[in-house]
């Protein structure tokens, strides 16, 4: 009986810390690079520092994502609603040409980047990426404030922007 009483506590800890919300990257996300739209390469920590003072919402995405393309309204309604707060996109496409259209095609404002080597590679492991869309809000002061939002997310997301206000 011990043994099972472990075993579900252990099984409760691991499931709860899974879904954890972090307040700051990790030095590995952080020193990441990320592919710029001219086919340069940026740290994830200067883009970061781009938007210090901003309050910031981070959408992770891709192209070839059905449920990121559902979203796009929603994000663009969150951003008809909050003027103040700078969007940054970063893709999880396989190639940049797919990425570049996917801006295009879905009219994205706000500053855009691609991972290297997409979901499983290291900037998404960095990050604890297991679903796409996947949304981040770091606050002025840099702070993350929302670790893990996905698409189902949109109420909590604008209530904590409205907070950030």
């Amino acid at each position: 009986m011990k043994k099972l009483f472990a075993l579900v506590i252990a099984f409760a800890t691991f499931s709860c810390t899974s879904n954890a919300q972090k307040t700051s990257f990790s030095e590995t996300a952080l020193s990441e690079t990320l592919m710029t739209t001219n086919g340069g390469q940026i740290a994830f920590k200067d883009i970061l520092k781009n938007h210090k003072g901003k309050t910031t919402v981070i959408e992770v995405w891709a192209s070839w994502c059905g449920d990121c393309v559902k979203a796009m309204p929603k994000v663009k309604e969150l951003q008809a609603n909050h003027p103040e707060v700078a969007f940054t996109f970063i893709s999880m496409d396989k190639t940049a040409d797919k990425w570049l259209v996917g801006i295009e095609k879905h009219e994205l404002k706000g500053d855009h980047y691609m991972a290297n080597d997409q979901m499983k590679g290291v900037f998404g492991q960095a990050i604890d990426l297991d679903w796409i869309p996947r949304y981040i809000i770091i606050d002025k002061t840099g702070k993350i404030v929302l670790y893990r939002a996905i698409e189902k997310d949109f109420d909590l997301i604008n209530e904590t922007l409205n907070k950030l206000k």
